[in-house]
C-alpha cells in the first residue's frame, strides 16, 4: 500500500501561484511514477500533470501546459505541483495520485495505483 496526502490547497485570486505537496509513505516511493488530476464541480477527473520516477520526464495537459510545474523529491517522498498564472478554470479539487511504472504519460483514472484524499483549490475571478 501507499498512502498520499496533499496539502497546500486554497483560496487564491486569479492570475495567482500556489503550489500543492503530495507526502508518500508505504511502498518506496521511487518504484512510482506520479500525477496530479483534478476534478472540477460537475466534470470529471482530469489529468493535469505526471512525472517518471527520476523526474527527468514529465506530461503535462494542455490546459496547464507554460503555467504548471511537476517535480519530485525521491528524498523526501514527496511530489509537488507549482501552480502559476492560475485562472477561475483552475478551480477544482486536485488529487495526488501513483502509478507503479517505469514511463510516464498522462494516464487514465483507471491506470492509477493509489489515490490520495485531494485538496481544494479556488480560483477568484
Amino acid at each position: 500500500q501507499v498512502q498520499l496526502v496533499e496539502s497546500g490547497g486554497g483560496l487564491v485570486q486569479a492570475g495567482g501561484s500556489l503550489r500543492l505537496s503530495c507526502a508518500a509513505s508505504g511502498r518506496p516511493f521511487n518504484n512510482y511514477a506520479m500525477g496530479w488530476f483534478r476534478q472540477a464541480p460537475g466534470k470529471g477527473r482530469e489529468s493535469v500533470a505526471a512525472i517518471n520516477w527520476s523526474g527527468g520526464n514529465t506530461k503535462y495537459a494542455d490546459s496547464v501546459k507554460g503555467r504548471f510545474t511537476i517535480s519530485r523529491d525521491n528524498a523526501k517522498n514527496t511530489v509537488y505541483l507549482q501552480m502559476n498564472i492560475l485562472k477561475p478554470e483552475d478551480t477544482a479539487v486536485y488529487y495526488c495520485a501513483a502509478k507503479l511504472a517505469a514511463y510516464v504519460r498522462l494516464w487514465g483514472n483507471d491506470d492509477i495505483d493509489y489515490w490520495g484524499q485531494g485538496t481544494q483549490v479556488i480560483v477568484s475571478s
